[in-house]
């Protein structure tokens, strides 16, 4: 594209130049849990930062990221692989893969009323199959969804796909503070239930159509994608690269990682110690998943101590940990977090 015609797009999509990209880590640099192969077969499924994946009918598929890039603009993608085929799919089963936007970030469509805004996705895509493929936007909240069908002409071939859809939905309560906004589909092959027609804001969760190409029949397949940008308007502008800390940043506000070190705090008593560290402010309280209890918190000068259990007091940009039932403590001894600890506030 020449400057010209870059400087026309900006100008004809009526929006701003920076915060125009609604999706977060649409590059796929952010892999918090790993950038190795994950496997989906089941609900809910993360594995790159804000991106999540369904397998419900015995088929399954990793993501992981990927070097596989369409020019040097980009240095990943998401890599989907087909590692159990379903050759028969159906009515309710389902293969898809989703990002879930915050109602703080889409209240400016205005959905939901008179008003509603056009927006377009755009994303380079390739595939070991080639054919016609789904998608939808969908509202968790007002349980509505607009299909949308692409094709890939040739297969292991990137190409750019742009959809407009130029009509936003009038219709239903959408979500418009810290829960979710909007989801944005892509469909690898699910049953008749969450088959409907294209191009139409409609009532219900669906994402695809009958035209759906077989990804999750053919084994072994592969899809790959990137560059994955939503915005306000009809016209589609150049991807918006923010910094590496600038993505981690807006993905830690719904997943933080951290591990030996990671926050201090002192013993009150032999069997309870605190820890508590500054964090990114968080989408809500999050949830605490940890390593293991086996030696989760050290008490200075002695051995890790064993912890029965940990909870989580959150205020904002600020985390206390708890842990509870420990063994051989002592009251106003420093203690250190040993083990690696997870907090989630996906939505």
């Amino acid at each position: 594209m020449s400057k010209a015609a870059e400087l026309a797009a900006l100008i004809g999509s009526q929006t701003a130049l920076s915060n125009r990209n609604l999706v977060i880590n649409g590059k796929f640099s952010i892999f918090q849990r790993g950038t190795g192969a994950t496997t989906v077969n089941g609900n809910d499924v993360f594995a790159a930062d804000r991106f999540k994946g369904w397998a419900n009918g015995g088929g399954t598929y990793t993501v992981e990221q990927s070097t596989d890039v369409p020019n040097n603009e980009f240095e990943y993608s998401a890599k989907l692989t087909n590692t159990g085929v379903d050759s028969s799919v159906a009515a309710g089963d389902n293969y898809r893969w989703a990002t879930d936007i915050e109602g703080y970030n889409v209240s400016q469509l205005g959905y939901g009323h008179s008003d509603a805004k056009a927006v377009t996705l755009s994303f380079w895509v390739k595939s070991s199959l080639a054919g016609t493929y789904c998608g939808a936007l969908y509202s968790t909240t007002a349980s509505r969804h607009y299909i949308y069908e692409y094709t890939i002409s040739s297969a292991n071939t990137w190409e750019k796909k742009t959809i407009t859809v130029s009509s936003g939905d009038t219709t239903g309560s959408w979500n418009k503070t810290n829960g979710n906004g909007l989801r944005i589909y892509w469909g690898f092959g699910s049953g008749s239930t969450y088959q409907g027609t294209a191009g139409a804001w409609t009532a219900g969760e669906k994402w695809e159509t009958s035209n759906q190409a077989a990804w999750i029949g053919s084994a072994s397949a592969t899809f790959f994608i990137t560059g994955i940008q939503l915005e306000v308007g009809e016209q589609d502008t150049p991807f918006e690269h923010r910094s590496f800390g600038d993505e981690l940043a807006k993905c830690q506000r719904y997943y933080i990682e951290f591990g030996s070190g990671g926050a201090s705090g002192c013993f009150l008593g032999s069997t309870f110690a605190y820890v508590s560290r500054t964090i990114p402010q968080m989408r809500a309280t999050p949830s605490i998943s940890v390593e293991t209890l086996t030696g989760y918190i050290d008490q200075y000068g002695t051995t890790s101590r064993n912890a029965g259990s940990v909870a989580v007091s959150h205020t904002e940009g600020h985390i206390i940990i708890y842990g509870n039932s420990m063994s051989g403590g002592s009251t106003g001894n420093p203690a250190f977090l040993r083990k690696q600890t997870y907090l989630s506030a996906e939505l």
